[in-house]
Formats: C-alpha cells, sequence, structure tokens
C-alpha cells in the first residue's frame, strides 16, 4: 500500500510539473528584426533603423567597427532601444561601421537581424555658399587679410564680405574734415574685382568714434550738420558698391532697453538713429539699411526695447530694411527655441535678417586648454543648428549669414575675454574643423 501511494504521489507531481511548464508553450516567438540601411549619415553620426517584429517589446542594437562584433562602439552593445530607429553619434569621420539588432520581450530574445555596413562621411565637397542658395554666406575681412589662403578661400566659400572694423568711423573719419579712405577703398575694390557682395559696417557706433568727435566743441547744430555730412559722404562714395549698411550698431544698452548714452545721443536725443538712416538713404536709394545689435536671442528686455524703436522708425515711415543678430553665442547657450523665437518677431515684421556676427565660443568657461573632441562635437552641432535655424525662415526676410572670422587664432574673442578659445570655422592651419562640416550640414537640411 504504501508503495503504491508513493507511486501516486510521483505521478501527481509529474503532473503539477507539467502544467508548469504548460506555460511555456505561451512564451512568445520573436522573428529576428529586418535590419535597414541607415539614413542621415553625417561626418560622426548616422541613424540606424529596422522594421518592428509582433510581439516584440524592446529591441537591443549593437554596433561595431568590426564585421565580426569582437568589439563594440562604448555605448551601443546590447543597447535597449524601445523604437524602431537610433541616432548612433559620437563616431569617427570615414570609418566602416556594422550594426545588428535583436527583438525582446522580458527574458525572450529573438535571433540578430542580418549585419548592416555603413560608412560616416564628410558631406559631399559643396562650397558653404552654393549650399546656401537663398541667401549671402559671409566673412570679414580686413585690407592686410585678403590675400593668399584668405583670399582663396574667401573666393571658394564665401559670397559676401564685411569688413572686420576698417569701415568705422574712426578709420574712415580719423580727424576733422579729413577722410582716409585707404583701408576701406582696398576692401570695395577686393569685392567688385571678386564678385562679391559687400555689407558695410558700420556707420555709427558709440566704440569707433574719433575723438576729435567725442570731444566737438561746437553746438549740437553744427555736430548734427557734421554727421549728416558724414553719413552722406560715406554712402554716397560707395553707392551701387556696398549692397547694405549696419547704419547704427548697439544703440541699446544690455539689461535696461535704455538708450546707450553715446555722445550721438548725448548730443542729438534719440533722433540720432532716425536721422541717419534717412541721411543714409537719401545718399543712396537701392542700399539695405540695417540696425544691428548683439545679446537679441537671450536677454528679453533688450530684444524688447530693439524691436519697439524698430516699431517706431517703421511708423514714422524711417527707411529701415532689415535687423542684424549679431550671434556672438557659445556651444551650450543660448537655446535653439530663444533663437527661433527672436527670429520670428523679426519676420513677423516683414524685415530681413542677417545673423551677421556669427561666432561660437567652444570655451566660455576656459575649462579647457585644448580642443577635445568632445567639445568639437558640441561645437560642431551648435553650428548646425544655427545653419538650421535661419535657413528655416522664409526667404523673403534672409539676407546673409555672416561668420565673424576666418580661422581660430584671428579670433577678436581670444583679446576680448584674454584666454584661448576656438570659435571659428577653421583651425589655425586653416584646416576645417567638426564645426565647418556641421554648418555645411545645416546648411543643407
Amino acid at each position: 500500500m504504501k508503495q503504491l501511494n508513493n507511486i501516486l504521489l510521483l505521478i501527481l507531481i509529474a503532473m503539477v510539473t507539467l502544467a508548469c511548464g504548460s506555460g511555456d508553450a505561451t512564451a512568445p516567438t520573436l522573428d529576428a528584426p529586418l535590419a535597414l540601411n541607415a539614413t542621415d549619415i553625417t561626418q560622426n553620426s548616422f541613424t540606424a533603423k529596422w522594421v518592428g517584429v509582433a510581439n516584440a517589446k524592446s529591441y537591443q542594437i549593437d554596433v561595431s567597427t568590426a564585421n565580426n562584433f569582437s568589439s563594440f562602439v562604448d555605448g551601443f552593445e546590447a543597447k535597449s532601444v524601445s523604437d524602431v530607429k537610433l541616432e548612433v553619434s559620437s563616431l569617427d569621420a570615414n570609418t566602416d561601421y556594422f550594426y545588428r539588432v535583436r527583438a525582446v520581450n522580458g527574458e525572450t530574445l529573438s535571433a540578430n537581424s542580418m549585419t548592416i555596413t555603413t560608412r560616416t562621411t564628410i558631406p559631399e565637397d559643396v562650397p558653404l555658399k552654393e549650399a546656401a542658395q537663398s541667401f549671402f554666406i559671409g566673412n570679414v575681412v580686413q585690407s592686410n587679410r585678403m590675400t593668399g589662403t584668405h583670399k582663396e578661400i574667401l573666393n571658394r566659400e564665401y559670397s559676401s564680405i564685411t569688413a572686420e572694423y576698417e569701415m568705422k568711423m574712426n578709420i574712415m573719419y580719423p580727424y576733422e574734415g579729413a577722410y582716409d579712405w585707404t583701408r576701406s577703398d582696398a576692401i570695395v575694390d577686393f569685392a567688385v574685382t571678386n564678385n562679391l557682395n559687400l555689407h558695410g559696417h558700420a556707420l555709427i557706433w558709440h566704440n569707433s568714434t574719433p575723438d576729435w568727435i567725442e570731444n566737438y566743441t561746437g553746438t549740437d547744430a553744427e555736430f548734427e550738420a557734421m554727421l549728416e555730412d558724414y553719413v552722406k559722404t560715406v554712402v554716397t562714395r560707395y553707392k551701387g558698391k556696398v549692397k547694405s549698411w549696419d547704419v547704427v550698431n548697439e544703440a541699446i544698452e544690455d539689461g535696461s532697453g535704455d538708450y546707450r548714452n553715446s555722445v550721438f545721443y548725448q548730443r542729438m536725443g534719440a533722433d540720432y538713429i532716425a536721422k541717419c538712416f534717412k541721411w543714409a538713404r537719401e545718399a543712396d536709394e537701392d542700399v539695405l539699411l540695417f540696425y544691428n545689435d548683439y545679446n537679441l536671442c537671450d536677454n528679453g528686455n533688450k530684444l524688447t526695447a530693439v524691436l519697439n524703436m524698430i516699431d517706431g522708425l517703421t511708423t514714422g515711415n524711417v527707411p529701415i530694411n532689415g535687423l542684424g543678430f549679431q550671434m556672438h553665442i557659445s556651444y551650450n547657450w543660448p537655446d535653439r527655441s530663444d533663437i527661433e523665437a527672436a527670429a520670428q518677431k523679426v519676420v513677423d515684421r516683414k524685415l530681413k535678417l542677417h545673423f551677421s556676427e556669427l561666432d561660437i565660443r567652444a570655451n566660455p568657461n576656459n575649462d579647457l586648454t585644448s580642443l577635445s573632441s568632445a567639445r568639437s562635437l558640441e561645437l560642431k552641432a551648435k553650428y548646425k543648428e544655427i545653419a538650421e535655424v535661419y535657413t528655416a525662415i522664409p526667404n523673403d526676410n534672409k539676407y546673409a549669414l555672416t561668420i565673424w572670422g576666418m580661422k581660430d587664432n584671428e579670433s577678436w574673442l581670444l583679446d576680448f575675454w584674454g584666454h584661448i578659445d576656438w570659435p571659428l570655422l577653421y583651425d589655425s592651419n586653416f584646416d576645417e574643423k567638426d564645426a565647418y562640416y556641421g554648418f555645411l550640414e545645416g546648411l543643407m537640411k
């Protein structure tokens, strides 16, 4: 009897085991995903894609530089993904990469997909000016930097130039009654000879006022007459050659949004701005006239003050064609949404927008002694972002996107901030940086 009971117990245990094991029969069956060719391939990234699988809750992707997956790209070994695509970034340029995908449901894994091969690549050899088909791509010049490699790059990549400082008042009008056209003429002649658009910068700027004007001894009426003669003399001299002017530069204070207490404001009040625009138009009926300022994408008070000033000018029938955003920014500031919102306010006013002095600080906190690969890619991403934002605005509102400097070691930022930085598209040897390719990618979006 005891033996029979033992047999029955064994039968019961087997039945329970079978019953519990029957749950395995309901375990999901997962087919291997169908991996697709990579898209959005850039110098340092691509997007991996695949066709979704029934019953899959997620996926795992492997990325390697070896077709046998004997090693993995950092962060991309069995990386869990809830979508059917993934951007794979921070890669090396001109390098072959391999990826494969598995479907996942709990503890169940499918077989690997077929292996997809892709290669990061430098964008096709398209000059910046050809990538930007509906607006000018500009850079700055100095009269002693218009030969050799400077000239070669300007003619190959750019369609517009701006004088960095040699078409400002203290250079062209250093002494009362005595103009000096030496350097400004050289720049104008270079633009004409090389068929480059020339943006004039800048007729009125508080930081380029010669001493004799700062200390002007005549009456306010005489001061105004002198200023009218200056504006009309310069604009007339270059009529038909300078296609646009920053008539007034940086007339609004940071923070408060008040008018800057320049000698022009002291002598003529806020009306000096409207009068300078009118004088410029009287001297050249076809030239485009801009107001230009900085910190307009992150300083709400200043942007509001500038827009209110411009609204007042347009209401008073003052001839103004556009607004220049200087765009001296950093790799991590300002946010894209703030730039887009500020740009939209210019578009809403049916004015042209000039990103007029673009450079992007890679080392704003002075935390680097050399440009790291990671920071270089962050700088690249910001240059791409700026190009995308500008390219996206309506064509009627575009004018030019001007880079403020040719190569890193020539940037004004080095002296201004007193430490090393790498804010431009070319390194000190005239070699294209990651930033160059990011900018190009943004233009071609």
